[in-house]
């Protein structure tokens, strides 16, 4: 055994070194390791042992296998000093560590799946709220087919109004920064956008800037055709990013380790600019720059959350508001221009298709190359036809191309997770490249723990950039480099490193878990009075305990999100025993204020889809079958027969049609306009102060019964590890690596 092993063999003069004894321990190792492995897990008798008895006898064996093989006479020299009953003791310590050790990584590594499948579940689930508006649309237009041709009246003036020169922009309260930015944009204004942005305090522009960036790429943008086509001929290479989510950092990581865009360094950015981080509008307003600065060596991809529905509920309207107070509204209105005007994809050397979500089986890129694109202001929502026929199947094409996800298996199913999209599988992918010849095919669209993905036999890469993008620690970002013969290299990265090396192993697993709870705690508090019901059904006696198996019974029929509540039930029940649930420690937990205060800093949906009246105006127009401007309560009944027979609800029609007719104040018989706003307003205020009266009722239990010990301390942790610092951006605080391909 010793003579075929590596550390007796020659290194570079052919001739043979000695072994010391770490080398011989090293080989032994690895014989008593390889024939452990192939041990049989059954006793003398042929029947199966328990795990303990298993580990016994196999510990047993490897003594006997030392033994047999006369290796305790080895260390039985005087040179080793060691006797065989201590040889014997070190091994039985390797195996014991050796267990310990592995169990210790199998926990660890189910903890982190766990926490990951708690953010992309949340994830969806929430993404799941927003596709159900597009569903809604969709199933109006199907049944009531006199709204999809309705026209979109003043639509293309206003269009181009906002896209003029004009001094409407107001000076904002407070500072913003001294830095002028003149047309045409340059390398040195790129230069200053960077030394500005990166900053933690005063790095505001001002927003008549802002609305001159914005404006000129718009008009830009409306030139290019809705599928890029990007070459290598005299780059001999391009990078590719995925979502940045309002990430400035990772941008930047981006940048100072790729060098900036030239012709000779091409970038394709694959969507997702904006939402969830709290820079998307810089995020935004770097691109752009970079586009005008370059333009021939930046091409940008539509992802789906340009646009404006999913901008209300996921942050980047309250980031606008919250900068620019007194210009939000103009501004908001020209980063739709800019939205509606992105181009849908592109394609790399006519083989390499690069789209933000992915494809389907009816996805053809004729079809989407002839779309008027700029009709889709909002993904979600109707396109503006200016009284056209609605095509639905080309509606259907951008929808598939943007929240689409590949799946190991074969088909092409809907996407129930996310509610949009479809699953495609591999066979639908190499029918598609098959069609358009093409190689493979680059998407982003899903966060990855290592940044990129392989899947389709190597033909589907995801590619996600924004690190850090639940927590920190949670995963690493990435893009892609490929050369002239399409050959990808990756480049993986996490921003921010030094905040991360501070920390101990257990430490970012801790802040990893903390935000995960956090955010899963949010989303529950919108099921909190169903819980309580729930729980007390299975709790006769009102003891406040019931069963593990009912309350993780009860958590999934509530919240849906199917997540592995067994494995929770320590999180989110702290401090009960193993047989029974405190369920009022889960309640207690919802209240806590570091869960309320999150929840106050969230968007509901019904925050997002009255924050984005558009989409209220679109439902008006729909229902207002004869373009009167008036909704007439038999056009309501109408509606409601369509809603109740393809889209059945809690509601009965009679109550349907009662709230129909608390919505025209006016008593006039009719609802208008404003009217119908002023209804989903009203709800709005009512919905607020009931949960302000739930809190405040709870509250007041709070004060004479003190949430339990072990659901303070939970509180507190999650409170502790979810703080962020924020400083300046260094761009080279960063880990990065390059990953070759197999």
């Amino acid at each position: 055994m010793l003579r075929s092993c590596v550390c007796l063999r020659s290194e570079e003069d052919g001739k043979r070194r000695g072994s010391s004894v770490e080398d011989a321990s090293s080989c032994r190792s690895s014989e008593i390791e390889r024939v452990g492995a192939s041990m049989q897990t059954l006793g003398p008798s042929g029947q199966p042992q328990s795990v303990s008895a298993q580990t016994t006898t196999r510990a047993s064996s490897l003594l006997q296998l030392f033994q047999r093989k006369g290796w305790c006479k080895h260390f039985r020299k005087p040179l080793r000093g060691m006797s065989a009953s201590r040889a014997e003791k070190t091994i039985r310590a390797a195996i014991f560590i050796q267990k310990w050790y592995r169990r210790h990584q199998a926990r660890r590594e189910m903890e982190r799946r766990c926490n990951w499948q708690i953010f992309q579940n949340l994830e969806y689930a929430s993404e799941q709220d927003q596709a159900e508006l597009y569903k809604f649309f969709n199933d109006l237009i199907k049944h009531m087919p006199q709204a999809a041709g309705r026209k979109n009246q003043h639509h293309a003036d206003s269009n181009f109004s906002l896209l003029e020169e004009k001094d409407d922009i107001m000076d904002e309260l407070g500072d913003t920064v001294d830095a002028k930015i003149e047309l045409p944009i340059r390398k040195s204004h790129i230069d200053l956008l960077i030394d500005v942005f990166r900053k933690k305090r005063g790095n505001r522009l001002h927003p008549k800037y802002v609305a001159l960036i914005l404006r000129e790429a718009a008009k830009s943008l409306k030139q290019l055709p809705n599928i890029s086509m990007v070459s290598t001929a005299v780059s001999q290479q391009v990078t590719v990013c995925g979502d940045l989510h309002g990430k400035l950092d990772d941008l930047l990581v981006v940048l100072h380790k790729n060098g900036l865009p030239s012709s000779s360094n091409p970038y394709v950015f694959n969507g997702d600019f904006v939402d969830r981080g709290k820079r998307g509008l810089e995020v935004l307003l770097l691109l752009l720059s970079l586009y005008l600065a370059f333009p021939q060596a930046v091409f940008l991809n539509r992802g789906n959350h340009e646009d404006s529905v999913m901008n209300a509920r996921y942050g980047f309207i309250r980031e606008v508001e919250g900068k620019y107070p007194r210009n939000h509204k103009r501004l908001l209105s020209i980063i739709d221009e800019v939205y509606r005007w992105l181009p849908l994809g592109s394609v790399l050397n006519s083989r390499v298709l690069i789209v933000h979500g992915g494809i389907s089986d009816n996805t053809s890129l004729d079809l989407i190359k002839s779309i008027d694109r700029g009709k889709y202001v909002s993904i979600l929502r109707p396109p503006l036809t200016d009284g056209e026929p609605l095509d639905k199947t080309e509606w259907q094409q951008i929808f598939d191309i943007m929240w689409s996800d590949p799946q190991a298996v074969m088909g092409c199913v809907p996407n129930t997770l996310r509610g949009a999209g479809v699953w495609f599988g591999p066979d639908t992918t190499e029918n598609f490249l098959q069609r358009h010849r093409l190689s493979y095919v680059i998407r982003s669209h899903e966060c990855k723990p290592n940044g990129h993905e392989f899947m389709h036999d190597n033909k589907v890469i995801t590619i996600f950039s924004a690190s850090n993008y639940y927590a920190i620690g949670s995963n690493k970002g990435a893009y892609i480099r490929l050369n002239n013969q399409l050959m990808p290299h990756f480049v993986q990265y996490i921003s921010a490193a030094s905040q991360s090396k501070r920390l101990s192993f257990k430490q970012r697993m801790g802040m990893v878990e903390s935000s995960a709870l956090k955010e899963l705690a949010v989303k529950m508090r919108d099921y909190r009075d169903e819980l309580e019901d729930e729980f007390k059904k299975f709790d006769s006696d009102n003891t406040g305990c019931i069963t593990i198996t009912n309350w993780c019974y009860v958590m999934e029929k509530v919240t849906k999100l199917g997540l592995p509540w067994r494995l929770l039930r320590d999180k989110l029940a702290p401090g009960t025993d193993s047989h029974m649930v405190n369920y009022n420690t889960t309640l207690d937990l919802l209240d806590t204020d570091v869960i309320m205060e999150a929840e106050a800093d969230g968007t509901s949906v019904m925050d997002a889809l009255y924050a984005n009246k558009a989409s209220l105006v679109a439902i008006f127009n729909i229902i207002d079958a004869d373009n009167s401007g008036e909704i007439t309560l038999d056009e309501f009944e109408t509606a409601i027969d369509l809603l109740t027979a393809h889209m059945p609800g809690d509601y009965s029609k009679e109550e349907m049609l009662e709230k129909c007719r608390m919505m025209d104040l006016n008593g006039d018989g009719k609802v208008d306009l404003n009217e119908f706003l002023e209804a989903f307003r009203l709800s709005d205020v009512q919905r607020r102060q009931q949960q302000d009266e739930n809190i405040r009722r709870r509250s007041e239990v709070r004060s004479t019964t003190k949430p339990s010990d072990p659901v303070t301390e939970l509180a507190e942790r999650i409170h502790r590890n979810t703080v962020i610092v924020e400083t300046d951006i260094d761009p080279s605080d960063c880990e990065a690596k390059v990953i070759k391909p197999n």
